[in-house]
């Protein structure tokens, strides 16, 4: 912990991705806390608590205005784009100019500092801002809940397909990413650090499985693929360059990558990092 940083009077807080998993959930607990708060996105669709805002990261003439009267920002970088550096920094070092002065990026456990893609921008944000933090969360409990592929293939047959094979993942909710964003963009000092992000446990996509079968009352089974099968199964639904990242990060958790649990929700938030059972009968029981 570094800088301290009250935030300024009148300034809201800007969320660029206000509507997506972790941004909406982070436009709610600063809205739920008294704060101000401007959402971004491309549509400019009204969030409850917040002043909707149209932005584009490929319109910078979008940017002005949703970083008038801003001091804070949630980056959360453009989807799917191999170069997010070449549209994210631009628009942070204006940010800067623009007196923000604090800059919460939204990253992922797999992606190191200076690494590929997202990578590079965590690391020349600390050259940008003198407040700053970068979440990198584990993979979302959501993905076996929401619109992502693995609940889709749970609700239609029943099935979760990876090249994991018996590695495991610490999965983490979003509600607790967004609880770590609300306090790393609000609190008086800013943690100016790496927060990897997970759950209380990790657990092979056999024993989620498992999980949202007994929470569901419906068989679930995980079928593992090799690093080839799950490639090319992939590639018949995107870019092969990106079907062979995805691919490679699955083989990267069968290799223990990402089998690690780390305390940061419960140092930032003042509680425990809910688990995936609890999760799921959040938010899985009565709906299938």
């Amino acid at each position: 912990m570094s800088r301290a940083g009250a935030a300024t009077p009148g300034a809201a807080v800007l969320v660029i991705g206000a509507t997506g998993t972790t941004g909406s959930r982070t436009v709610a607990g600063l809205a739920a806390a008294g704060h101000t708060v401007k959402a971004a996105g491309r549509s400019g669709t009204p969030v409850a608590g917040a002043e909707p805002v149209r932005f584009d990261w490929y319109d910078p003439g979008t940017h002005a205005a949703a970083l008038t009267g801003v001091d804070r920002v949630y980056v959360v970088p453009p989807v799917g784009d191999p170069d997010p550096a070449a549209v994210v920094l631009p628009f942070l070092r204006r940010a800067r100019a623009a007196d923000v002065r604090r800059a919460v990026l939204l990253s992922a456990s797999s992606i190191e500092n200076g690494g590929p893609a997202v990578g590079l921008v965590h690391q020349a944000l600390p050259d940008i801002f003198d407040e700053w933090a970068v979440l990198r969360p584990s993979w979302f409990m959501q993905n076996f809940t929401g619109g992502h592929e693995h609940a889709r293939r749970i609700r239609t047959d029943g099935t979760i397909l990876t090249a994991t094979g018996r590695g495991r993942v610490a999965f983490v909710d979003a509600e607790d990413i967004a609880a770590v964003a609300v306090r790393a963009l609000t609190d008086v000092r800013s943690p100016d650090t790496d927060l990897v992000l997970t759950g209380p446990e990790a657990l092979s996509y056999d024993d989620v499985a498992a999980i949202v079968a007994e929470v569901t009352g419906r068989p679930v089974v995980h079928h593992s693929l090799s690093y080839e099968e799950m490639r090319d199964r992939l590639a018949a639904l995107m870019p092969g360059e990106f079907a062979a990242m995805l691919a490679g990060m699955d083989r990267a958790i069968a290799e223990g990558a990402e089998d690690r649990v780390t305390d940061c929700v419960q140092r930032l938030t003042g509680r425990p990092a809910r688990s995936f059972r609890a999760v799921a009968e959040r938010e899985l029981r009565g709906a299938h």
